[in-house]
């Protein structure tokens, strides 16, 4: 078992510097407009007039951070500075506070929508960036969100926090990050990204409030979001904290899992961590049932219905190795260390690009290539497989 653990901390960095990263770096350079174009196709066409969508760009920014942070490799760093200096130049809005949502090819607002999701991914970002160079302005911004986040968003009546504002900070009445999404008050998937920015920032900032509202955070999801019954996620609800939701999402189950627990981690209360570590292992667990014998996670599946969306889109496959190596971690239990081996023998099989760079966005359950949905956009960034790779690299010894 550590052979096999050794040889695949050793192909996922030859993955990450050698495939991820270098398509981002080769293909995706805006010299025209500065920072990154906003797509390539799941054909590998560029198209450089597309928007540039803030959490692409924010992705961008932690994804070179990070790998310059774990690898010392100066490269990275210089494209991380070119992701800061975008970031600065265009996304922040200057007469009302936060981040635009989207921004026209030459850097003018598209969408002025203040998404607290992407003001979160922003606060992610930023700290990154700041724990790589230490730039303070990059950590005064990450804390000027926060504040913005915490003043607007939490909802000190019920708990939580709203989705989507109005550029001038008026509660919208189209909530949704995108159109598949319930138009509701509250999501887990805001909440999930909350909790991760809100883990990253405090990593560097021992601020009193920053701790008791990341410390919410984890309750939240122990008492709010995680279904009792089934330790699936639930993913949308009202004001009140009402479910209005049938969906499991398998990918953020065991993304939760581990991000729930890198939280109560990084907050170092040992009675909460205790709990949380309990809770994480059943979430996986639950994510399990997702799990198949070729190694591949599904995305799906309506409750009421019994349908499961049997498509395997690239991001779970990337959060199932990182979380099911966490609970063997977690347990020393070597059934869990199978799969993240077992998922990386479906990835390389079916979802890396090994002609063209990058990952497919997704792969049917009978092996077809999705080509229709991108190659590099709003979306589809490096940051779930990069991320992947980068944690793996730096847990497997």
């Amino acid at each position: 078992m550590k052979y096999e653990l050794l040889e695949l901390k050793q192909e996922l960095k030859e993955e990450l510097t050698h495939n991820i990263l270098p398509f981002w770096m080769n293909k995706m350079v805006d010299d025209e407009h500065g920072g990154f174009y906003g797509q390539v196709t799941g054909k590998d066409h560029l198209v450089p007039d597309a928007s540039k969508g803030g959490i692409l760009n924010a992705r961008i920014l932690w994804t070179f951070s990070s790998a310059a942070i774990h690898t010392k490799n100066p490269l990275y760093t210089e494209y991380a500075r070119r992701a800061k200096e975008y970031i600065f130049k265009y996304f922040f809005d200057d007469e009302f506070g936060g981040t635009y949502w989207m921004l026209n090819a030459d850097g003018t607002p598209a969408e002025t929508k203040k998404q607290i999701y992407n003001l979160a991914f922003f606060i992610y970002a930023l700290v990154e960036y700041f724990r790589l160079t230490n730039e303070r302005v990059c950590l005064e911004k990450a804390v000027e969100l926060f504040h913005l986040i915490e003043n607007h968003s939490f909802d000190n009546d019920r708990n939580g926090y709203f989705e989507a504002y109005s550029r001038d900070w008026k509660l919208l009445d189209d909530l949704r990050l995108s159109d598949k999404d319930a138009n509701e008050k509250k999501t887990m998937n805001t909440h999930l990204h909350i909790l991760e920015a809100y883990t990253n920032l405090y990593r560097v900032w021992d601020d009193p409030l920053l701790h008791r509202q990341l410390k919410n955070m984890i309750q939240i999801f122990l008492h709010k979001i995680i279904n009792s019954k089934t330790h699936h996620l639930n993913l949308f609800f009202d004001e009140n904290w009402v479910c209005k939701s049938n969906q499991i999402s398998y990918g953020h189950d065991i993304e939760a899992s581990w991000l729930l627990f890198e939280a109560a981690e990084v907050l170092g209360e040992p009675d909460i961590l205790d709990e949380v570590k309990k809770k994480a292992i059943k979430i996986a667990e639950a994510a399990n049932e997702g799990f198949q014998s070729n190694g591949s996670l599904v995305n799906e599946k309506n409750c009421d219905t019994g349908h499961v969306d049997t498509n395997c889109d690239w991001w779970p496959q990337a959060e199932a190795m990182v979380g099911f190596y966490n609970v063997f971690q977690m347990t020393g239990n070597e059934i869990y260390a199978h799969k993240t081996l077992k998922s990386w023998d479906f990835v390389k099989k079916f979802i890396v690009d090994t002609q063209k760079g990058e990952w497919h966005w997704s792969v049917s359950e009978n092996g077809k290539i999705d080509d229709k949905n991108d190659k590099a956009g709003f979306w589809k960034c490096p940051y779930h497989n990069g991320r992947m790779c980068l944690e793996l690299m730096e847990r497997i010894r």
